[in-house]
């Protein structure tokens, strides 16, 4: 059946679910192993492995963790309906949150030193808890909100089409800039290590500060990656959805392209972990918006490449040898490692304000939202709570995470901390909701948001992982870049089709 893609055009429901049929029996036949895969065995033998461990309350709290993690885990794979930001969501929590701490508490070795008391860890880990029941409180909440019957009809935020052009000619200069400023293709594909060498260098002497020189560098790779990621989910989500724009040449032609571009300035070797999570998670949702078989693969091997994958690749950050040693008395020992060190970093934290910092009741949060007023102007700025707190540590390395649940907690405390995690749920379920609507009910090429959604979804786990400070930057490129495609006007001359 054709389908009428002028702006208000009614489309057509499809005619059945997108589950019916064989997928659904499949995913009824695979859903007990594997709910009880994620649930009972894989909890159950991380905290039976042989380690020095105490099984005190942290552990106990921690195994309870695991279990909730993982049931909700499972009911986002196997939903009749994608759901996106919440699923992204549940992954980082069973695996950074759950099993690697877990692990971690069983072996009696944590990747990041907790220097406060074992209360101060008990307390991380019921925050934890807290937050998670408080996310699906707010998820609910947006499940059941009263439906409001608007007078004027929404005007859905649409792709514009000779401004997506200009765009993608953008993301390409800004990517070869980039190249051209870190010396070369050949960087790209070396390591971390080099290529973080290479931005001190490219910013010059003139950049002195530390804290210069690290927003020059968040400037520089920003700018060098957004945009092109941006235009290479836009131009997917218009071939994926349009007939015409595929028997376009000039379309096909600029998304090989973009896709080159994409190869060098996104690929794993050169960029952080998450960041090139955030890429693939972002480009699988936009590329199969209607595939629950997709979905549920992207989310089940999400856990087995962050339990399996993220640990080794640590390699690539290093130019050569001189990087950590991996030991290997325990299977479980490579979930020991940095990646995976939130909830002790949320237990310094609590031993950081107890100290005497205390709350600081939206100080912190103003630096983030104000991230781009310089020093100069706000001398007063403050620093992002990782580095904060790791000062305060004495570590010679400041590059810790700092989850959301420490910086919800350090601003407003705990109380303030479940409402924003009430906030946080009602968010996800409300994006999600409008990323179906957009993909199955009026499943137009230009709907911005169904583009959004997978990149949220994605970059969530970056956002979860913190400090938030130093994630704003790209966000606020990537809001930028789509302000300057995005229209409002209803024009069909004009708009992707």
């Amino acid at each position: 059946m054709a389908v009428d893609a002028r702006p208000g055009a009614a489309v057509p429901a499809p005619a059945a679910a997108p589950d019916a049929g064989p997928r659904a029996a499949l995913s009824r036949a695979l859903a007990v192993p594997f709910a009880l895969g994620l649930v009972a065995v894989l909890p159950g033998w991380v905290a039976t492995q042989p380690g020095p461990g105490a099984h005190d309350e942290a552990f106990w709290l921690q195994l309870t963790v695991c279990v909730y993690a993982g049931a909700r885990l499972t009911a986002m794979v196997l939903s009749s309906r994608r759901r996106l930001v919440q699923g992204s969501f549940w992954l980082f929590v069973y695996i950074a949150m759950g099993i690697a701490p877990l692990a971690q508490t069983v072996l009696d070795r944590v990747p990041t030193p907790v220097v406060g008391p074992r209360s101060d860890t008990v307390l991380a880990i019921a925050l934890v808890l807290v937050g998670v029941v408080a996310f699906d409180v707010g998820a609910l909440l947006a499940r059941h909100r009263p439906s409001v019957r608007r007078v004027v009809p929404r005007v859905a935020a649409s792709v514009h089409r000779p401004r997506l052009y200009a765009f993608v000619v953008f993301s390409w200069a800004a990517s070869a800039l980039m190249v051209v400023r870190l010396g070369g293709l050949g960087v790209f594909f070396s390591s971390r290590q080099e290529i973080s060498e290479s931005v001190a260098g490219a910013l010059g002497p003139a950049a002195g500060a530390a804290a210069v020189s690290q927003a020059g560098s968040a400037f520089l790779r920003g700018f060098g990656t957004v945009p092109a990621l941006l235009a290479l989910l836009l131009l997917t989500r218009w071939l994926v959805t349009s007939r015409t724009a595929r028997r376009r040449p000039l379309v096909p032609l600029l998304w090989v392209v973009t896709l080159g571009v994409n190869a060098v300035v996104n690929n794993p070797i050169s960029n952080p972990r998450y960041w090139f999570l955030t890429v693939l998670f972002a480009l699988l949702f936009t590329a199969f918006p209607r595939s629950p078989v997709m979905y549920r693969s992207a989310l089940a091997l999400g856990a087995v490449v962050a339990l399996v994958v993220f640990p080794f690749a640590d390699r690539f950050r290093y130019a050569d040898d001189s990087g950590p040693a991996r030991e290997t008395e325990s299977v479980l020992m490579p979930l020991t490692l940095k990646d995976y060190d939130q909830v002790g970093m949320i237990a310094n934290t609590v031993s950081f304000a107890d100290a005497g910092t205390g709350h600081t009741y939206g100080r912190q949060f103003s630096g983030t939202l104000l991230f781009f007023v310089p020093r100069s102007v706000w001398s007063g700025k403050p620093a992002d709570s990782g580095v904060r707190v790791g000062e305060w540590m004495g570590m010679n390395n400041t590059n810790l995470s700092s989850p959301l649940w420490a910086e919800l907690w350090l601003d407003f405390g705990p109380f303030g901390m479940a409402l924003g995690f009430v906030g946080v749920g009602y968010a996800a379920s409300r994006a999600d909701r409008r990323y179906v609507s957009q993909t199955l009910d009026d499943p137009r090429p230009g709907h911005v948001m169904a583009v959004v959604i997978p990149l949220v979804a994605g970059y969530g786990f970056i956002l979860l992982r913190g400090p938030l400070l130093q994630a704003s930057g790209r966000v606020a490129i990537a809001v930028l870049c789509l302000a300057l495609v995005t229209t409002f006007r209803p024009d069909p001359r004009r708009m992707l089709r």
